[in-house]
């Protein structure tokens, strides 16, 4: 019990020694909820109040295992038993396999009906709509999350957002444990791709307008059309030391605090999320699902938010049966929700209620505890007006799958592919050019959507009769060039595997001759590599070099004579340093879902321009795995002395990177003032001109460099972008603002600090000095 009373006494120190909060609460107030969810509480038997915290999975209520029950009957026993009995507040998961909007609303208002009847109170359905109401047949898929940050549009993600709240509202469910915004900064990590990127400011834009879209303009009064968000998985869980998923990561509080916090501050502060998913991991030893620092001091306290924490799958128990810092599962219960969890992703076994009983009987957990959680539950179930209307009904959503929604999911698409290479402007494709297209990912939905479509794995994808409806790259080729001009030949393909015990990534290598000799009278290669879908663990990789069969493929086109065209379909960068050269150009199209085909058909044919950008560092070696803002000490001129030293960072392609079938100019790098002190607002203008013949988006991107820092500063830090729209020959200026304090960063006392000194502000070939006059050092956590 030692462990215990160690994780007792640490809330008690967080408590104790919390900063300044900020003022007012980040989700304003409403006194009419709060006095009913106060009443509501007092009301409360423990029975109602643990029951309220506890979720549990779709199967524990099913008629049969819903991998196997394609009607998805529920067991009116067991459904009795778990929610008028145990009184369980939250439902999630899917039957394995997406289903209709109609199938949705009826097993949720069952259980709905039930929680009303038995308890009086609404229970809340959660699903992970990642990325569109992806588990659901007919919605409207997006591109994946790193796509979305690829378009540097916040207002496609914004859209997609306000899309996926509306049709998962179509379906009856009024949650979604997106969007998920840790910070990819590992390339190993198999969960890369359902993120925005390795950039703290990208992140936080695109989460923030993510969250908007879907919950609307007021937090407190959600209405039909949207959902409550849950932002994931907090934080730190895309720095893996191993790269593996779930897996221990060493982040220091500084880079905690500056970079990793900052996309869930701003989904909190700015787009008002109400609820936030634990990271399942550790830092430096210690589990987040246990860390009250990180939950209940800088998330409650600090921002005084008022929203819900809830943890992963099965996290409490992996306190003791994974990260051994608890005996038993009582032991991990009181440390987490002594930590601040609010809501236990159990989830499988009411046990939990009964344990936390107990703990809360025997002075384990305080009843102040128990009160404060349940509050938190009550008042998103009010937020999202369910005591009142818990059901919504497919028929009152007309837009659903709508052609308006379609072409919202196309435009982003297009914006998000990035053009990596275009020797001799051999891109646009000439009209009449035969057309071979090879690889294994040319002809596959389940490798343009990757995981998380339809089923968890993405992997029965291509077998679903609602695939048909969408086209493959090449379907989309054969449409756009003419069936005449397309010749199609594998050459290899991916393996089918079940998504709990398959062996994910493999290759069913064909015939390479018959492809080789299908180059004989065509005019140009378009070879589609990469990796096919997978999700969390089953992505697990110990190499990043793409396959060597892709390789090896790729070679032989090289070895034909005829211009080869790389498309990389892929979650996240694999390694492609031996082939860069031989290739005439080179498209990373990521995970566009499916109006990928499409959208790259029109992009290959000149219909639509390039504008999409790296939101992440492609790297060159497996030994050189490097983000974009690395510390200026890593890139050294050779040391006078008797050793020579020297560091370079040798990457493939730098974040933020990507090219246009048109060109564009920047001139005259403006500042409205060059001295400054933490409380002005910079504000920035730039000319930018397409000097080419083609209309073009751009993204301008600006980047700030502290020259000299007490502490070893970064190399350069995304400050601010807009992405712009440019006809041939016009010149547009545009403003970017830049808060003084964003240049600002956390010291050894994990405070923020403003150094005087100089800092140098670029964007493309254009840079300015600036300088700030004097020295602040923030008193509050969060500026």
């Amino acid at each position: 019990m030692h462990k215990i009373f160690f994780a007792l006494i640490t809330v008690a120190n967080v408590v104790s020694a919390a900063a300044t909060v900020i003022s007012p609460p980040v989700i304003p107030g409403d006194e009419d909820m709060e006095a009913e969810i106060k009443r509501c509480v007092a009301s409360m038997t423990i029975e109602e109040k643990v029951g309220q915290m506890c979720e549990l999975t779709l199967s524990v209520i099913s008629s049969a295992d819903p991998r196997w029950n394609p009607t998805l009957t529920l067991d009116k026993t067991k459904l009795n038993h778990v929610i008028s009995q145990k009184k369980v507040g939250s439902i999630l998961n899917t039957a394995d396999i997406a289903i209709t909007p109609e199938q949705w609303y009826r097993v949720v208002k069952q259980v709905q009906d039930e929680s009303m009847k038995g308890i009086g109170i609404p229970c809340i359905y959660g699903l992970d709509m990642n990325h569109g109401a992806s588990y659901t047949m007919g919605a409207t898929l997006f591109p994946q999350n790193i796509n979305m940050a690829a378009t540097f549009n916040p207002n496609l993600a914004f859209s997609g957002g306000e899309i996926t709240a509306y049709e998962t509202r179509a379906c009856n469910v009024p949650w979604t444990y997106n969007p998920t915004v840790d910070l990819a900064r590992n390339p190993l990590w198999p969960r890369f791709w359902e993120n925005y990127g390795e950039d703290a400011y990208l992140s936080s834009v695109m989460a923030t307008a993510t969250v908007r879209g879907m919950q609307g303009t007021n937090p407190n009064k959600i209405d039909r059309f949207h959902i409550a968000a849950n932002i994931k998985h907090y934080m730190g869980y895309g720095s893996p030391v191993s790269g593996k998923d779930r897996t221990y990561s060493s982040i220091s509080e500084q880079e905690m605090r500056e970079k990793h916090f900052a996309p869930y501050l701003e989904a909190i502060v700015k787009g008002g999320a109400l609820s936030i998913m634990v990271n399942s991991t550790t830092n430096n030893g210690i589990p987040f699902h246990a860390n009250a620092r990180y939950l209940n001091q800088w998330l409650k306290e600090e921002l005084d938010w008022d929203g819900l924490i809830v943890t992963d799958w099965a996290d409490i128990n992996n306190l003791y049966q994974r990260e051994y810092v608890a005996a038993n599962k009582k032991e991990a219960i009181a440390m987490a929700i002594n930590a601040a969890i609010d809501m236990a992703m159990e989830p499988y076994d009411t046990d939990f209620c009964d344990l936390l009983i107990e703990c809360v009987n025997e002075g384990l957990v305080p009843m102040s505890r128990i009160d404060d959680a349940v509050s938190r539950v009550l008042r998103m179930k009010y937020r999202l007006n369910l005591f009142k209307v818990p059901n919504t009904k497919y028929t009152d959503y007309p837009k659903f799958a709508s052609k308006e929604f379609a072409d919202v999911s196309r435009q982003a698409a297009v914006e998000s592919m990035v053009l990596l290479k275009n020797d001799d402007h051999i891109l646009p494709i000439k009209k009449d050019m035969k057309i071979l297209v090879t690889g294994p990912n040319a002809n596959s939905m389940r490798c343009l959507n990757g995981g998380w479509t339809y089923l968890w794995q993405g992997h029965m994808t291509d077998e679903l009769p609602i695939s048909k409806n969408y086209k493959t790259i090449l379907a989309a080729m054969e449409d756009r060039f003419g069936k005449d001009n397309v010749v199609y030949e594998p050459g290899m393909t991916y393996g089918l595997t079940d998504q709990w015990v398959g062996n994910w990534g493999v290759e069913h290598v064909g015939d390479f001759d018959k492809v080789i000799a299908a180059t004989k009278d065509i005019d140009i290669v378009v070879a589609c590599i990469g990796e096919t879908s997978y999700c969390e663990t089953q992505g697990n990789i110990n190499d990043l070099n793409l396959s060597p069969n892709q390789i090896d493929l790729v070679n032989r086109l090289y070895a034909t004579g005829k211009p080869v065209v790389l498309i990389l379909n892929e979650g996240r960068p694999r390694l492609i340093n031996s082939i860069v050269p031989g290739a005439k150009a080179i498209v990373n199209i990521m995970l566009p879902s499916n109006y990928g085909g499409e959208a790259l058909a029109s992009l290959l044919a000149g219909d639509e321009n390039f504008s999409g950008r790296l939101p992440f560092t492609y790297p060159k070696h497996h030994g050189a795995l490097v983000t974009y803002d690395y510390k200026k000490g890593e890139v050294s001129a050779t040391m006078a002395g008797v050793y020579n030293y020297e560091a370079t960072i040798d990457v493939q392609w730098l974040f933020g990177y990507g090219l246009s079938y048109t060109t564009f100019k920047y001139s005259n790098l403006c500042v409205n003032r060059k001295e400054f002190t933490h409380k002005d607002t910079l504000s920035f203008s730039v000319d930018v001109t397409n000097t080419g013949s083609r209309k073009g988006m751009e993204s301008v991107l600006l980047f700030s460099s502290d020259l000299v820092a007490t502490t070893s500063p970064d190399i350069r830090r995304l400050r601010a972008f807009d992405k712009i729209s440019l006809k041939p020959g016009e010149t547009k200026t545009v403003t970017l603002k830049l808060p003084a304090s964003d240049l600002a960063y956390v010291g050894y006392d994990e405070h923020w600090i403003l150094e005087a000194g100089d800092f140098r502000i670029t964007t493309r070939d254009q840079a300015i000095n600036i300088k700030a006059t004097e020295t602040y050092r923030w008193t509050t956590p969060n500026r």
